[in-house]
């Protein structure tokens, strides 16, 4: 099974049996966005510091950064979002990932929120 945690500001990672880490947004978070029309990917291979800006996601309402939850870099990202952006509307946590990332301290997805965690937040929220 695999583990999936969460960020505060409403990322998810999932840790793939290869040790690599997908990240894409909440199911409330692409709510929040409403219906996305772009999405701005990072090149495969950028490295990021934790909490810095990753990619970029345009809606009908809003635009909205992809924070790096935590240092890595870049081994793929998802080309269909290039041309079907609103996979992310339609199946946030499946076929709307956005990248997947090589961390540099596979150890600091402990550090996130569970998901029991990320519910409370949630419940905090409303």
């Amino acid at each position: 099974m695999s583990q999936v945690r969460f960020t505060e500001s409403h990322e998810w990672l999932r840790l793939e049996r290869d040790g690599s880490v997908t990240v894409g947004i909440t199911d409330f978070a692409q709510q929040q966005l409403g219906d996305i029309v772009f999405v701005q990917l990072p090149n495969v291979g950028d490295e990021f510091a934790a909490d810095s800006e990753a990619a970029t996601i345009e809606s009908v309402k809003a635009a909205g950064e992809i924070t790096m939850p935590l240092a890595g870099s870049v081994l793929e990202v998802n080309p269909a979002l290039q041309t079907e952006p609103s996979l992310i509307n339609h199946a946030p946590q499946t076929d709307g990932w956005i990248f997947r990332i090589k961390l540099d301290d596979a150890s600091a997805l402990d550090g996130l929120l569970d998901e029991t965690g990320y519910r409370q937040l949630l419940g905090d929220l409303s």
